[in-house]
């Protein structure tokens, strides 16, 4: 499998008003088959870029491609091919999860058997398969995030982003949620996500950027920047450098 880039970052920049930029000049490559962790302190920058990336916040500092397509120009081209997991997922409380995952399912025009096969492949594997036809309100927060995961893989995405998504996922799910990322990448997919978890990142991902006030201040494969140190006394050094 050749890996090319599916998502390219060049030098993108974000402010908001008056001084501090909460995106200042970041530039960074995921070729498919990365599991790239965007690391950083909360308000770093992270879901400013990644917002960006996913269409959802606009922007005229630099350009943001995916699998060769402009964010800017070609927004349609980009959304059909990129999967986004935000960190508090917005669902239909009036749906149940079945027409919710439905619902996503025709946005992105999947057949009937692909859907289904996919949904309940991803649904036993998460167990949540017989709370599918209760109502998404009546859910907790944890199978909320479920049906949400499983919104995000239904298209097969080629560019699977994500933001802090272990945060408030049981152990299992996320073990669940690690495994498919890994087997996501062996198909060719990208997977970007940003976290602040630093023993996550570094047992998941094959490499990562480090933002810090708005600016990526290290990134490459995890042996390059740990260079046989822990992810977190590199995070904590590079950290303090700047």
């Amino acid at each position: 499998m050749s890996h090319h880039a599916m998502l390219e970052i060049k030098h993108y920049s974000k402010s908001y008003g008056k001084g501090k930029n909460a995106a200042e000049d970041v530039c960074l490559t995921v070729e498919s088959g990365d599991i790239y962790g965007f690391i950083g302190h909360n308000g770093a920058g992270k879901s400013t870029t990644i917002r960006a990336i996913v269409g959802v916040l606009d922007f005229t500092e630099g350009e943001i491609y995916i699998d060769g397509h402009s964010v800017k120009d070609e927004p349609m081209e980009c959304k059909k091919i990129t999967a986004y997991l935000p960190d508090n997922p917005d669902l239909y409380e009036n749906l149940t999860g079945i027409q919710y995952l439905n619902f996503i399912a025709d946005v992105f025009g999947i057949g009937t058997h692909e859907r289904e096969q996919r949904i309940l492949r991803y649904a036993d594997l998460f167990e949540i398969t017989d709370s599918l036809s209760d109502l998404i309100g009546s859910y907790s927060h944890g199978m909320k995030q479920k049906i949400a995961i499983i919104s995000a893989l239904i298209h097969k995405p080629k560019l699977l982003v994500l933001d802090e998504p272990f945060v408030g996922l049981d152990p299992k799910a996320s073990f669940i949620l690690k495994k498919l990322m890994h087997e996501m990448c062996e198909s060719g997919t990208a997977v970007f996500f940003s976290t602040h978890v630093l023993d996550v990142a570094e047992k998941l991902c094959n490499k990562i950027a480090i933002i810090k006030n708005g600016k990526i201040i290290a990134s490459g494969t995890m042996e390059e920047l740990t260079r046989g140190h822990s992810l977190e006394e590199a995070f904590l050094e590079t950290d303090d450098e700047k």
